[in-house]
């Protein structure tokens, strides 16, 4: 079921939690809504849901609209960060619950209910109450709890905050396992960038209320659209200079510059796009290495420049190994990839 949000604009008082935002999100697809506190990402996942209704704007799903639609009309799982499960309740009862209000006859209750155990892998547990659960598990009761209408799309908001990064790695790995058997468009809120890029289809990038780029996690992360996503993003380096006509100067480097305008700009480069050697090449800076580390196949260098103050470079340890550098040495950091931006940019600067 395909969803699609038309100029939704939500304010609390003066506070803008969503402005003019416009999305589609394909039918059968899992969709990450990324950004930081307040980009508008939850309140975008509820006005789906019916949680909360926009001032300006129209939600549908499929050709219908929903917009004012109640919440059991949409027909829409929704899965909360804090499981929302009845503690007095049994594992099966818990999933069996919004069928039962439903007046679902009883057979269909417990067939439904013993599938969706199994689909979540919990069959061994179906007596037990939430309290007996760990927090895996106590997700996993929530997703089939949301699964078991049979909605035409979920709902997912920060499903795995509340569990340590252990858990949540397993989990997002059977969430993906789950939506690959499932086919259902699925919506997901997070601000763990890893989260997304590992998870979802596509990537919803938000700030202040506003969308910042809609891709692929290997669009996001490859060709940022603007200086937020890539910063957002974590792990690039920052380089301070100045564009002009079809070039930008960055201290001895020389970058190719296809956007729009001249003035003070950054270039951004990720920690893995720098090399690291000891002889000097074109597009290249000079260095002093201030500390290493080791962090299993990885080595983690951080060097000093004159200008650009302390860089961060990502290598293959057996790398780091040939050039035998060491706290203090000089090296040469030569630059593979940057995304450069403006400081000050115009509307739908291009990237470089």
């Amino acid at each position: 079921m395909k969803i699609r949000a038309e100029h939704i604009t939500k304010e609390f008082g003066e506070f803008a939690a969503l402005a003019d935002v416009s999305i589609e999100i394909p039918s059968g697809e899992l969709v990450a809504l990324l950004g930081p506190s307040g980009s508008g990402k939850t309140t975008l996942l509820r006005v789906i849901a019916g949680l909360e209704v926009p001032q300006r704007g129209r939600v549908f799903l499929g050709d219908d609209e929903i917009t004012h639609a109640t919440i059991q009309a949409r027909g829409i799982g929704f899965v909360f960060q804090d499981y929302a499960l009845f503690e007095h309740l049994t594992v099966a009862e818990n999933i069996a619950f919004g069928l039962s209000v439903r007046k679902q006859p009883a057979a269909k209750i417990e067939l439904r209910v013993r599938e969706l155990l199994g689909r979540v892998q919990l069959s061994e547990l179906a007596t037990r109450l939430p309290s007996e659960l760990s927090g895996g598990q106590r997700q996993r009761v929530a997703l089939a709890r949301a699964l078991a209408p049979d909605p035409k799309v979920l709902l997912l908001d920060e499903p795995f905050g509340a569990l340590d990064a252990r858990v949540r790695a397993e989990l997002r790995t059977w969430l993906r396992r789950l939506h690959d058997d499932l086919h259902i468009t699925s919506v997901f809120v997070t601000h763990d960038q890893e989260e997304a890029l590992e998870v979802a289809d596509r990537i919803v990038v938000l700030d202040h209320g506003k969308i910042e780029q809609v891709g692929s996690p290997t669009e996001v992360f490859d060709r940022p659209a603007s200086a937020f996503v890539i910063e957002f993003l974590g792990g690039a380096n920052v380089l301070r200079g100045e564009v002009r006509g079809d070039r930008g100067s960055f201290g001895e480097l020389v970058l190719p510059w296809t956007g729009r305008g001249d003035g003070p700009a950054r270039a951004f480069v990720r920690g893995h796009d720098l090399e690291l050697g000891r002889d000097a090449v074109a597009q290249s800076l000079s260095v002093t290495i201030q500390d290493v580390r080791e962090i299993g196949i990885t080595a983690r260098v951080v060097v000093f420049h004159l200008d650009h103050g302390e860089l961060v470079i990502e290598l293959p340890r057996r790398r780091l190994a040939e050039l035998a550098l060491v706290r203090g040495d000089r090296a040469i950091a030569t630059v593979r990839t940057a995304s450069v931006f403006l400081d000050n940019p115009l509307p739908n600067q291009a990237l470089s």
